[in-house]
């Protein structure tokens, strides 16, 4: 471990998840002596109990899905079963397989100090972790996020699950009311109704997945209505939850105030997450505001020589945009007089339905809010061949063009591994091409991604 003369440190990484280790073993590679605190487990959230468990859950519920509903392919599926405890055995291997249970050895084979507690900033060079203190010429926060929990009567005494605690259930609920609408309570919703949970949203917002585009939400309430029987309750509040006769019961109230009342085995937070800025920030002159750390372009805070990554800044909360601001934190910690700065322009977002929803670029919805003159075009995926060689009779592919040049805005699609194909879409968006550029690209056939060119093709003549 190689040591700074002034301070203990050149670099010291708040956070192990995505926005953290990242930057932690760049610096580590350039030179730079580095520490990382983590409060919890190694490798933060996406591996250990959000994204990657998650993952593995929904591709074995896929799979005993794809297997009952098999004989229309000539399939023998009719007496399929599953065994809950060894689905959830196979979610611990896909967890174990992302090596982040090594995360320490590797971090100390490299020469990287691990230092496990909470981190608290007593100046903008030094923090204390338990009775310890420790400085650093440059810090990064990356601490994460904490679970947004609404404030419901009666929520915390009845008690309830966040998707730490549903990737560990030992059995399927026989019955599930899902508190939020969005990708966790989505997923959430698909997996246990696969697995023969009666389920039930709830949501105040006007419609599911109100973060995507309005055609996104529609299509998979439409889905989950008619496929999956999943109850769906928009612009509804739960005002009340208590336990009764071994259930919990909970008060629903739609926006013109009526009140319905149901009872569950389980409830599901998933409401969200706030940044986890409970650091002692004021004492290193970092401004923050309602849980979100004030960064510029460069991941730099308010206290120039502290940055900032990940779920703790937004404006997005995946593992694929904390990788990037770490490596942008690290790249303008190492290099302050090259400093390059972020580009959202196209982030791609996916959420693990099946079908998946991916997009990029700005939402229909957006797109009007900023008086942006646009055109767009919605094709089906029935459109390609491999939608019928899949027996796949439902999704889309929508894309939005400036209604001038072509140039391409946004898109979204709602396709079997909708997730792979919209970085052909993200690629372009990232790179101003035109809807005619994609278009006359050759795609394979017969390829879910012919569906884009199709799109594209159909925008051009619009």
């Amino acid at each position: 471990m190689k040591k700074n003369k002034q301070f203990d440190y050149d670099l010291i990484v708040i956070g192990s998840g995505a926005g953290g280790s990242v930057a932690a073993h760049i610096a580590n590679k350039a030179g730079l002596s580095v520490a990382i605190i983590e409060a919890n487990l190694i490798g933060g959230e996406c591996p250990n109990v959000g994204c990657v468990p998650t993952k593995a859950l929904l591709q074995a519920a896929e799979i005993y899905e794809a297997a009952k509903n098999s004989s229309k392919f000539g399939i023998r599926g009719a007496n399929v079963g599953y065994n809950y405890p060894s689905i959830k055995a196979w979610k611990d291997l896909a967890v174990k397989r992302t090596g982040t249970y090594l995360g320490e050895e590797v971090y100390s084979k490299e020469g990287i100090h691990v230092i496990h507690g909470s981190a608290h900033f007593i100046n903008p060079n030094e923090v204390t972790v338990g009775r310890a203190r420790y400085s650093a010429r440059n810090f990064l926060i990356a601490t994460g996020g904490k679970l947004a929990i609404p404030p419901i009567e009666g929520l915390e005494k009845t008690g309830f699950l966040t998707f730490h605690e549903a990737i560990n259930l030992i059995r399927p609920p026989r019955s599930l009311a899902i508190i939020g609408g969005g990708a966790i309570g989505c997923e959430f919703a698909q997996l246990f109704t696969i697995f023969g949970t009666k389920v039930h949203i709830i949501d105040i917002a006007p419609r599911l997945l109100a973060r995507e585009d309005v055609d996104a939400g529609k299509f998979i309430e439409e889905r989950f209505k008619k496929q999956y029987s999943i109850t769906v309750s928009m612009e509804a509040t739960v005002d009340k939850v208590e336990s009764f006769g071994g259930r919990k019961r909970l008060t629903i109230k739609n926006k013109q105030g009526e009140s319905q009342i149901i009872a569950v085995e389980e409830i599901l937070i998933a409401t969200g997450k706030r940044g986890l800025v409970d650091i002692g920030l004021e004492n290193a002159g970092v401004h923050y505001e309602n849980s979100t750390i004030t960064t510029d372009p460069y991941m730099q805070t308010t206290q120039k020589n502290i940055y900032a990554a990940g779920d703790c800044v937004g404006p997005y909360q995946f593992t694929h945009t904390a990788t990037y601001q770490s490596r942008i934190a690290a790249n303008n910690i190492m290099h302050p007089r090259k400093k390059i700065s972020t580009d959202y322009r196209a982030v791609p977002r996916c959420i693990f339905t099946n079908p998946e929803i991916a997009s990029v670029g700005p939402t229909e919805q957006e797109l009007i809010a900023k008086k942006i003159k646009y055109k767009k075009v919605n094709v089906p995926i029935t459109v390609i061949g491999r939608a019928n060689t899949s027996d796949i009779s439902h999704g889309f592919v929508k894309i939005l063009a400036d209604s001038k040049t072509g140039v391409l805005l946004g898109a979204t699609i709602a396709s079997p591994h909708g997730g792979e194909m919209i970085h052909e879409l993200t690629l372009a968006i990232q790179n101003n091409m035109k809807a005619e550029q994609v278009a006359n690209t050759i795609h394979a056939f017969p390829t879910w991604s012919e569906a884009i060119r199709v799109a594209c093709a159909k925008i051009m003549r619009s």
